[in-house]
């Protein structure tokens, strides 16, 4: 290895995307095939290990696959607007704010449903009731 190149497990190290799934990113495309070393081991330069930890935080951020495909087509093509980046960022917060509407009416369900338990045995306990006929839930958004 010459300097400045790492190997998989290095590479996997310093940006915390585990190994299979580094080679699953070379798979798909996200991440070109590194060269290989004489003894044909994957050699990652700093681009590789930058890109690397680019799609790591953009998947801890949430963004699928795909949109990560076109950010990081973008970041190749730096020169191109700035627009189809705040669109898909846009598209990833509605995906949010759509979870977060669920999520809200969910714990509200879940709240009315342990106020409206009878403490009392099984079976008349209004949890299991609620659990067992989605008809009795006052939101249809969860």
């Amino acid at each position: 290895m010459s300097h400045g190149e790492r190997s998989i497990g290095q590479a996997a190290v310093e940006t915390g995307v585990k190994v299979p799934t580094i080679r699953y990113y070379e798979a798909i495309g996200l991440l070109p095939a590194p060269p290989r070393s004489e003894g044909n081991r994957r050699l990652y330069a700093e681009a590789d290990i930058r890109r690397l930890k680019f799609i790591r935080h953009a998947r801890e951020l949430g963004f699928d696959i795909e949109p990560i495909r076109t950010l990081l087509g973008l970041q190749d093509r730096p020169d191109q607007s700035c627009e189809a980046c705040d669109d898909v960022v846009r598209a990833r917060l509605a995906d949010v704010e759509t979870r977060i509407a669920k999520l809200l009416s969910l714990r509200s369900e879940l709240e009315r449903m342990i106020e409206s338990a009878s403490h009392g045995r099984v079976a008349e306990c209004r949890v299991i009731e609620v659990l067992a006929d989605h008809e009795l839930c006052q939101s249809v958004r969860h």
